[in-house]
């Protein structure tokens, strides 16, 4: 890479069951003028802008054109939209830096699944002609996914239990949260999974400034330098692949730098349990790595936002000292089809 880049600053909304009395924009542009506020910059100052969404959950096409009131697309602005998580929003605002197109970029993703049924709304992502048609829920096929873990012998219900204790008790010092503390395993919701290896629904939004170089040194006490950033997908049918691993995760770990030196922290896109299972053993993370001190995506899943979350969960945990060389990863699709891994590094103390 020719230019050194780093998230710079990072801001999200608290996450809630529901923002009925709130529009997109309305609960986005709080983010947005925090995240700027942190920086000092203002939005003529940022060189390019991207943005991630999805119209399925907003009910209505081109729903993310209306987000750009919040941002101020006047005077005209060079920006750019991904029908995607906003991790993959700030891949494509790091390729934009990377070319010396701009200095300085704003990335933001938000998401509403209060209003409708999440879980129908993403069969939309499985092949249209053999799987979509059954209708087989997200839930549904991760409890998939964790059974499979458990008949190879990887995990078990009590096993589970504890990821999602440890996630909800972490994440009450995380003011964001939706959910926090001890929060009951529950009943089940679809064998082998109860409510507490699954992930909250609720709204939110999040947004990070990325800034290249010196300008990086200006706008922040200690970046966080992205050393690598990578995503790889998985086959679509889920037939064909082992949902007890995650060769995807693996190769873009390997592809960002991941297992070239330790990471303190990894901030795990893991919706469910049994995939934090899975990705511990496709990053190679130890027990000595600080996995989702925030809470993860159990304590809060803004669908479109909660990959980016982990980004900038990960970043200022290295802006304010508590980790020096941490991991980021996102997902989408079902049972971790698509993956994305960024290494974040701070300037050594």
């Amino acid at each position: 890479m020719t230019r050194e880049i780093a998230v710079v600053a990072f801001a999200q909304t608290d996450h809630r069951r529901t923002t009925d009395e709130l529009s997109e924009v309305e609960m986005l542009l709080p983010v947005l003028h925090e995240v700027l506020d942190r920086t000092g910059l203002r939005t003529s100052d940022i060189g390019f802008t991207c943005s991630g969404s999805s119209d399925y959950l907003a009910g209505r096409a081109f729903s993310f054109t209306m987000a750009l009131d919040g941002v101020g697309a006047w005077p005209p602005i060079s920006e750019s939209h991904v029908e995607m998580d906003g991790a993959w929003a700030l891949y494509e605002a790091w390729t934009k830096l990377l070319t010396g197109d701009a200095d300085t970029a704003l990335v933001y993703a938000y998401g509403k699944s209060s209003p409708g049924s999440v879980r129908d709304v993403l069969t939309r992502q499985l092949d249209p002609y053999y799987v979509a048609p059954l209708w087989p829920d997200s839930v549904a096929l991760a409890a998939l996914q964790a059974q499979a873990l458990i008949d190879a012998g990887e995990t078990d219900e009590p096993a589970l239990a504890a990821i999602g204790a440890r996630s909800r008790t972490d994440a009450a010092a995380n003011t964001h949260a939706q959910l926090s503390g001890p929060v009951p395993h529950g009943d089940y919701v679809v064998r082998p999974l109860r409510t507490g290896d699954c992930p909250p629904i609720g709204d939110g939004a999040a947004a990070v400034i990325l800034a290249a170089g010196d300008r990086a040194r200006e706008l922040c006490a200690r970046p966080a330098w992205i050393r690598g950033i990578d995503h790889r997908i998985e086959a679509h049918g889920l037939g064909v692949r082992d949902l007890t691993d995650s060769p995807s995760t693996r190769l873009a770990a390997e592809k960002a730098g991941a297992f070239r030196r330790a990471v303190d922290t990894a901030e795990l896109h893991a919706p469910f349990t049994a995939q934090e299972v899975v990705l511990r053993k496709a990053l190679r993370l130890g027990d000595d790595v600080c996995v989702n001190p925030s809470g993860g995506a159990l304590a809060a899943n803004p669908v479109m936002a909660a990959g980016l979350l982990r980004i900038g969960e990960a970043a200022a945990r290295i802006h304010r000292g508590a980790s020096d060389r941490a991991l980021a990863h996102a997902t989408s699709g079902p049972c971790l089809q698509q993956n994305l891994v960024a290494v974040l590094e701070g300037d050594p103390r």
